[in-house]
């Protein structure tokens, strides 16, 4: 623990005008406070502000950024108040202190709906002030390193999961590199150790392998820069385990196709000499194509800027390059929080600096999710879009005046219509690609230019929400939708219900409804039947709490996961525009739909069936050119709680006793169903493994094809349609 005057010390090596008095007291008073308290460990409580304060000195924080650290804890764990922080240390401390407080208050009925809860304030807070999220990022790192000290499995994997899931990418969405990596890398260990061990062996074999290999094109790269006169630092790296298995899950590969476990960076003195020196770099080594990537010309939206290239180097090796100038680096590492020095005879954030370090708002796609939270919407919807917003990379495409607009990648041409204005987005009509007339469900391409064909009132059609992916696009659609879907969710509800019940052997209509109103706070029977669609009340909750004594036998029939494949439920799992009554509803089996895949409907010629695919399939070609025949249809919460779906994967694996076994329980020990096995190929080497295995829904079914891959004598997975 970072004793007193070692903190003021720290804070003084970068700032020397620091207040040193407001330190002490801030210090002091967070040890008196906290007093006796204990955290998991044993250790006194007052420790983990204290590390939290060290955390930020590293990244030269200011003043109150540290105070607010030391602070952190002390409105939830003590009897501080708000007016009692302000009183000793200010305003500007006690709003800090505010907006950090964990929420853990709330009295919400599930853990998942509090954590949303707590996302939808907190990013009102950060989207006023940074330095609120700095210190719940450094909040966040000190807990996942000790967080092996609690006891409680369940309690750990929660930690971790919102930790993966929320705060990774809040860190990496600032550019604060170096936290969010090892956010990662602690949150992974806790949810997947065997697949990290598994990637740790296998990289271990690798070092032995290709030890040197580093070291020799460190030296090659250097030698031949600084024969042409380019002043350049070079140094390789190995990547990181969870770095590895979200490019083994984004991929679908497996680890021995992986070709650029190394990556270089290459460190020059100015931006100029970052495109000198990749010339020099791709005349020496055959470039990869489609792997070059100019971020100093157009950063990320955090900020970052570099040049990426792969080439083919040392023993045929791919060798990924990060080209960039020290300024650059300190982006790429500290992102927002490198703008803080000293300027002015004063210490704080130089917005100066951060406009000639690449001049965006280090906040702007979280002041995107603002803007979804003012479109309303509930809260497990804004856990959605914030990964979204916040996770997945970019693509850039340009209006035709040539104005540059970011989407996340993915995003389709509404996307773009409603990152300009909601009012273009509502009046869309169609869109034009580079010049050509598209479909609304055409994904952008990086350089594209878009078109958007306006019509003169607003029309937002049901299906219009499987066209786009950002959380502001959705949200300004589900304002105008939120009106027109209740008789559906009202319809979806009822025979939700029912259908638990019937399981059950009970009848919604003998029984009163009135406990499970007053339960859920629901005025009418239409309200809680609504309540059930949304999926903000489960079939089974209704169920306990309307027949208390239900039997165990009962209770299991009633919450049993059902196949989606399954006629007389199919409806309750599917929903969309054209899915009027009497339309039966069949799933393809061409391409196997799973509840997670993006999926549309093809209206049968000589009947009144829909037939359900996934947007990527094949057959969907031979429908081209009859729109009238597409439907474009949704999961139903129903189907991410209680369905399950058949999907198939080919594997290709070591033909070595035990081999099959092996990977029959990986997939068990990760929830998998194996429903189908057959041996095709078999070969004195490999031999491929069709598998039908029944899974919950898309992401169950990526996380059982990464676990295999992850598996030393499992070569390759990918998933089979048809």
């Amino acid at each position: 623990m970072l004793r007193q005057f070692e903190l003021i010390e720290k804070v003084r090596s970068y700032d020397p005008t620091a207040d040193e008095a407001l330190l002490n007291r801030a210090y002091v008073y967070a040890m008196r406070a906290h007093g006796a308290q204990k955290r998991a460990s044993g250790d006194p409580y007052f420790a983990h502000p204290i590390e939290v304060a060290g955390i930020l000195t590293d990244y030269r924080l200011d003043t109150e950024t540290i105070v607010t650290a030391l602070l952190h804890d002390v409105i939830e764990d003590t009897e501080t108040t708000r007016e009692d922080i302000e009183r000793l240390f200010g305003a500007e401390v006690a709003e800090l202190v505010e907006g950090v407080t964990k929420l853990s208050k709330l009295e919400l009925s599930e853990a998942h709906l509090r954590q949303a809860e707590n996302l939808r304030k907190f990013i009102l807070a950060i989207s006023k002030d940074v330095r609120v999220l700095l210190v719940k990022l450094a909040d966040r790192l000190h807990n996942m390193r000790t967080l092996h000290f609690i006891k409680q499995a369940a309690k750990r994997e929660r930690i971790a999961r919102e930790t993966l899931d929320i705060y990774g990418p809040l860190a990496r969405s600032i550019g604060v590199h170096r936290i969010c990596e090892e956010l990662e890398e602690l949150a992974f260990a806790h949810l997947n150790p065997v697949a990290r061990d598994a990637i740790m062996r296998r990289l271990a074999v690798l070092r032995s392998e290709q030890g040197g290999a580093v070291s020799t094109v460190s030296q090659e790269m250097s030698t031949r820069l600084e024969a042409a006169g380019i002043t350049a630092r070079v140094y390789g790296r190995e990547k990181h385990a969870f770095s590895i298995w979200r490019k083994l899950q984004r991929k679908s590969i497996g680890f021995s196709q992986l070709s650029d476990i190394y990556a270089f960076r290459v460190i020059v003195d100015s931006e100029e000499d970052c495109y000198r020196a990749l010339g020099v770099i791709h005349r020496a080594w055959p470039s990869v194509p489609e792997r070059f990537k100019d971020y100093i010309s157009t950063p990320k939206r955090n900020n970052y800027r570099s040049l990426h290239t792969t080439v083919v180097g040392y023993k045929g090796m791919r060798i990924e390059m990060q080209i960039r100038t020290d300024a650059m680096d300190l982006v790429a590492e500290e992102g927002v929080a490198a703008h803080w020095r000293y300027k002015n005879k004063s210490y704080g954030f130089d917005a100066e600096h951060q406009k000639a370090a690449g001049g965006r708002d280090p906040l702007v796609n979280l002041r995107h999710l603002v803007q979804v939270l003012e479109h309303g919407g509930d809260a497990e919807e804004l856990v959605e879009h914030a990964k979204l917003e916040m996770y997945l990379d970019q693509v850039f495409v340009f209006t035709p005046k040539g104005k540059l607009v970011s989407l996340p990648r993915g995003a389709m041409p509404l996307d773009f219509a409603y990152g300009l204005h909601t009012d273009i987005g509502d009046t869309t009509v169609g869109a034009k690609i580079n010049g050509e007339l598209k479909p609304l469900r055409t994904a952008l391409a990086n350089g594209d230019v878009v078109e958007v064909i306006r019509g003169g009132k607003p029309a937002v059609p049901l299906d219009w929400r499987s066209l786009t992916v950002t959380g502001r696009a959705r949200s300004a659609i589900r304002r105008h939708l939120r009106q027109t879907e209740r008789e559906e969710f009202i319809r979806l509800g009822r025979a939700t219900l029912d259908q638990t019940f019937d399981a059950a052997g009970k009848s919604r209509k003998d029984v009163s409804l009135r406990p499970a109103l007053e339960r859920f706070a629901a005025a009418t029977e239409e309200d809680l039947f609504e309540a059930v669609g949304r999926g903000r009340a489960t079939p089974s909750q209704v169920l306990a709490i309307v027949f208390p004594g239900l039997k165990p036998a009962e209770r299991e029939a009633a919450t049993a996961r059902r196949h989606v494949r399954d006629a007389k439920h199919a409806r309750l799992y599917v929903r969309g525009g054209g899915l009027t009554p009497g339309v039966t509803l069949h799933f393809a089996e061409c391409c196997s739909p799973v509840p997670g895949d993006r999926i549309v409907g093809i209206l049968a010629k000589d009947g009144p069936g829909v037939t359900v695919h996934t947007i990527d399939c094949e057959k969907l070609v031979d429908y081209e050119d009859r729109e009238d025949l597409w439907r474009d249809l949704q999961w139903t919460p129903e189907a991410e709680r209680n369905a399950i779906a058949r999907a198939r994967l080919t594997a290709t694996i070591r033909n070595a006793p035990g081999v099959l076994g092996q990977v029959c329980t990986v997939i068990g020990e990760a929830g998998g169903n194996i429903v189908g096995l057959r041996m095709n190929h078999r070969q004195s080497d490999f031999f491929d493994v069709l598998i039908d295995v029944d899974v919950n829904d898309a992401r169950h079914l990526t996380h059982i094809s990464a676990a295999l891959r992850a598996n030393p004598s499992v070569e390759e997975v990918e998933r089979t349609k048809g």
